[in-house]
């Protein structure tokens, strides 16, 4: 079987196509997910002619089970939960606290290395669109919408190449508008659905934003 998603540059021109409304809008300031959202939405801001930026947030990864979401952090502190997997796996507040403290320090290494001197984004009144690679339990979305929410941005919109649809329907009840290119069933894995699913390095994350910079 031929699998949907080339690569993240791929996926990010698909999604440009599909959000071509918001081509050469004033207002528009385009989010990546770090690290595997940045090189999709750098083709999303080329592609509409806007800013690109980050929204730091980190998913909580339940207790040998890293993969698995039991909760997302944002920058601001911001934590949102997945009561359910915290139940159906007895993790403990005490376990809770441990990952979120190892996350935060991360979340503190990522905007020093990404941004530094950097001033953040302008969110009040802004149409963001907000892209990662893909989103398996949304946790690390759910808490980037919850973060941008606090600063009052004009409308927000998911830009998804792949998730599942019941994920997408979540999603939609705290974003503005969701725009997802391919919702397989049975989801399995984001990178699943990729040709080449690499990971994006550090190294990288910084070159594409310098390279949006300079654009801009």
């Amino acid at each position: 079987m031929k699998l949907p998603l080339t690569n993240r540059a791929v996926a990010g021109r698909a999604l440009a196509d599909a959000l071509a409304a918001y081509r050469d809008q004033k207002n528009i300031l385009v989010l990546a997910l770090p690290r595997g959202g940045v090189p999709v939405a750098y083709e999303v801001a080329s592609a509409l002619g806007a800013p690109l930026d980050l929204v730091l947030v980190r998913k909580l990864g339940a207790p040998g089970q890293r993969e698995l979401a039991m909760g997302a952090i944002a920058s601001d502190g911001t934590k949102v939960l997945n009561r359910e997997i915290i139940k159906s796996l007895q993790i403990t507040n005490e376990d809770i606290e441990r990952v979120q403290r190892e996350e935060e320090q991360e979340l503190a290494r990522r905007e020093q290395i990404y941004r530094g001197d950097q001033v953040r984004p302008e969110i009040q009144g802004k149409t963001i669109i907000l892209v990662d690679d893909g989103v398996a339990t949304g946790a690390t979305m759910r808490a980037a919408v919850s973060l941008l929410r606090t600063q009052n941005p004009g409308r927000i919109v998911i830009a998804l190449p792949v998730a599942p649809a019941e994920i997408i329907a979540l999603l939609r009840r705290e974003a503005d508008e969701v725009i997802c290119l391919y919702c397989p069933e049975p989801f399995l894995a984001i990178g699943y659905w990729y040709q080449d699913f690499t990971q994006v390095s550090d190294h990288e994350v910084r070159d594409i934003l310098a390279r949006a910079r300079q654009a801009s």
